[in-house]
């Protein structure tokens, strides 16, 4: 079976349980390429994986996302996990990877990293009942990604609904702005080449001064913003946030070509109009000319 997911394992300090150390999972690409809807293997078998281990635990993502139920699912057991949740995202966590960030006790985004949200969907064939019945599945699938957005975020299920309906894309800045994420990841953060990705085997010991930089600087790094409860809380600076929506995009597109073959009003325009119209032929006489070619046939 190809999963899309990867434990590693880390060392445990001496004298202490190795079931309680520090793991790390990767989830790269297509959530369940593979069954999971209907599927009592795949499932079970990430379950049996999360439950291997009692200590904290690392998710890395970068994945466009993939199977929405596979997500829901993900999302609850990792929320239903005892240990400690860390979420990083170094990519690009969209669609229903979105969904699975929101399960992490705390959310890193990398400054060059991506969210995006978007309405379900789904493919549907048969009658108007069937169709019917597909809406109103896409409906509770979309009904139960806003909860998750809502417990994470603290924001209205409204402005939520409207972000999903126009398939929004946040940069670092902005998705920590809306409260997708806590704060955007510094160097430390991103460190994890040798920690996190060889095996327990072959792992080296890490640099005990890495990361201080901030502590042997003595210069507090963070400003006070006020978070999603009203009360105010310490982030990392962060700059003005990039929100794409494609829907406002295609619409001021196609609003900015209306514009420019948009043609003038002559009475609107007033007594100089008739200059200001571009040279060409009238309606009358390409009528005539297609008239004379018609008779010519």
């Amino acid at each position: 079976m190809n999963k899309f997911w990867k434990w590693v394992r880390n060392k445990a300090p001496d004298g202490e349980d190795p079931d309680f150390a520090a793991r790390t999972l990767f989830l790269n690409g297509t959530i369940a390429s593979e069954s999971w809807f209907d599927d009592d293997v795949t499932p079970a078998l990430f379950k049996s994986d999360l439950d291997s281990g009692k200590g904290p635990i690392t998710l890395w993502i970068n994945s466009p996302g993939g199977d929405v139920c596979a997500a829901a699912q993900i999302y609850n057991m990792l929320l239903s996990y005892d240990g400690k949740v860390t979420v990083k995202i170094d990519g690009l966590a969209a669609s229903a990877a979105s969904v699975i960030a929101m399960a992490g006790d705390e959310v890193l985004v990398s400054p060059v990293s991506m969210l995006m949200i978007h309405n379900p969907s789904t493919m549907a064939m048969g009658d108007k009942d069937d169709l019917a019945q597909a809406i109103s599945m896409l409906d509770s699938v979309k009904d139960s990604i806003l909860n998750a957005y809502v417990k994470k975020t603290g924001l209205s299920k409204n402005k939520l609904s409207k972000l999903m309906d126009d398939e929004t894309w946040m940069d670092a800045s902005k998705a920590v702005e809306l409260h997708f994420a806590d704060r955007v990841m510094k160097r430390p953060d991103l460190y994890h080449s040798e920690q996190e990705e060889k095996t327990v085997e072959t792992e080296e010991e890490t640099d005990p001064e890495e990361g201080t930089q901030e502590s042997k600087s003595g210069e507090d790094t963070s400003e006070k913003i006020p978070d999603k409860t009203g009360t105010e809380e310490s982030h990392d600076k962060i700059g003005t946030g990039f929100l794409y929506s494609s829907r406002q995009m295609a619409a001021a597109f196609t609003n900015k070509v209306k514009e420019h073959y948009k043609v003038k009003n002559k009475a609107q325009d007033g007594p100089d109009a008739e200059s200001k119209v571009e040279e060409g032929r009238s309606v009358d006489a390409l009528m005539d000319r297609l008239n004379l070619l018609h008779t010519m046939m």
